[in-house]
């Protein structure tokens, strides 16, 4: 029987596409990636908070994309977050590849151990610990990764009276002056709320209030806030004087 050449046509086409086929083999896996120069760095910290900057360098025999980091941030051995960061970085074959990530979390908890940790002074052992996920095509491998580093640990500002000062302007009018001192001896700047003081004499209010409201005090440095409160009749009462002549 004879074909029609259309036949013959689909049939030509038919063998070429299988031949096609059979010559082209499929993807090879991909291959061991390797992981080195690993590092963790301070991002950024603060009494309770704190960024680690994850570093490292990846090899892959073949091209191929390191997807992301699923990560666990760890702070004196206990898990105090989780995450996953996006990386898309491409990884040509056979070139260490640096790439880096960015995690931040709260270390402290709580005032309490703020205070602890403060009182015992010395540096908190951090960590991020985790998978790198890696794709070449439809082929996802994913290799561990961890660096952990000592951080200096948060301390307590502390607060205390730098001078007073006196000027008296008459037998029933001091004019007092305070400069309070907040020290901070913490590697970084220290953002205050508010600074509240009340100043009493034997015993007997005469002022309270606030200063350096949303003030920063720099890393390892003492901010300077000034009080002034007049002892007067009006302050003090009707015996300002007896006072003002002791």
């Amino acid at each position: 029987m004879r074909l029609a050449p259309r036949a013959t046509v689909h049939l030509l086409t038919l063998a070429a596409w299988l031949a096609g086929c059979a010559s082209t083999p499929p993807p090879a896996p991909l291959g061991p990636v390797s992981l080195a120069a690993e590092e963790v760095g301070v991002g950024g910290q603060d009494l309770s908070r704190l960024g680690l900057r994850y570093t490292g360098q990846l090899t892959s025999p073949d091209p191929a994309v390191l997807e992301k980091a699923d990560y666990e941030f760890v702070s004196n051995g206990q898990v105090v977050d989780r995450g996953s960061a996006p990386l898309g970085v491409a990884l040509a074959a056979g070139t260490p590849t640096p790439f880096a990530f960015q995690a931040d979390a709260t270390y402290v908890r709580t005032a309490e151990e703020l205070t602890a940790l403060s009182e015992r002074g010395g540096s908190v052992l951090v960590a991020l610990r985790g998978t790198l996920t890696v794709r070449a095509g439809s082929t996802v491998r994913t290799l561990p990764f961890a660096a952990s580093r000592q951080v200096r640990g948060p301390r307590l500002p502390r607060v205390k009276v730098n001078s007073m000062e006196g000027a008296r302007y008459s037998d029933e009018e001091v004019e007092l002056v305070l400069r309070l001192g907040v020290e901070n001896p913490n590697p970084f700047p220290l953002r205050l709320d508010a600074l509240g003081w009340r100043l009493s004499v034997k015993g007997r209010e005469l002022g309270q209030g606030t200063r350096g409201a949303h003030d920063t005090v720099d890393a390892a440095a003492t901010g300077v806030y000034s009080v002034e409160q007049a002892v007067t009749k009006q302050t003090w009462g009707p015996d300002v004087r007896a006072l003002i002549a002791t």
